[in-house]
């Protein structure tokens, strides 16, 4: 009976210190079968995500395609300045007809020569006779009507100005007048001209370059305005 007990008692031990062994993992088995996947998934730089469905490593594959676009996209910038309007449009057709992958971007020109005060253009000569007719009344004797062609055909000039400021204070004494068809604008010495920016693949830059000069053989590109200002 003794024997049976001390039998018992040390089969109990043997069965506590062999569980204590297996869950201090010195059998070569952790207790947390996670434990190691837990230490494993704190690395944030080893954790990649992606979309469901998608396999393991097309993370890295679509970055690094991303990448190598953003390198083959590189764009370069063209500014062609002083290119009469008909000029212009010959550019910009021969990058609708060859080089679809270029954008281009068009300004107006034009040199100011000084200020005037006018009266905008009116629809006939009719209607001129009538507001110098109405100017007369209201005391202005110094205006003259625009006659040649062009977009101020048939308004009425109502003064000269070298400055803004003068042009500013000769419109508000014609306002104090009655007169409340005036307008205040800028003179221009020559027709606009036409200022183009070109943005594209750097690959294609010199074929468009030459392209631009065989079409306008006096033509030359330049720095375009944002990269000239990041020039130090």
């Amino acid at each position: 009976m003794i024997a049976s007990m001390r039998i018992a008692v040390f089969l109990l031990v043997l069965a506590n210190l062999l569980f204590f062994v297996w869950t201090r993992g010195y059998l070569g088995t952790p207790a947390n079968p996670d434990a190691r996947r837990a230490e494993q998934q704190l690395l944030a730089d080893q954790v990649l995500v992606v979309s469901r469905g998608e396999p393991p490593g097309a993370g890295n594959t679509r970055q690094d395609a991303e990448k190598a676009g953003d390198r083959k996209s590189a764009d370069s910038c063209q500014s062609w300045t002083d290119l009469a309007s008909a000029d212009a449009d010959k550019v910009e057709r021969l990058l609708s007809e060859k080089f679809p992958a270029f954008k281009v971007t068009r300004r107006s020109v034009s040199e100011n020569t000084g200020y005037w005060v006018f009266v905008p253009p009116l629809a006939n000569k009719e209607e001129v006779s009538k507001k110098t007719a109405e100017l007369k009344e209201l005391g202005v004797e110094d205006y003259f009507v625009v006659q040649a062609s062009g977009p101020n055909q048939l308004a009425i000039s109502l003064g000269t100005y070298r400055t803004a400021e003068a042009a500013s204070a000769g419109l508000e004494a014609l306002r104090a007048k009655g007169v409340k068809s005036a307008r205040m604008g800028e003179r221009t010495g020559r027709p606009a001209l036409a200022m183009l920016e070109i943005h594209g693949p750097e690959g294609q830059a010199e074929a468009l370059r030459q392209a631009v000069v065989a079409l306008l053989p006096k033509a030359s590109p330049g720095a375009c305005r944002a990269k000239a200002e990041s020039t130090p």
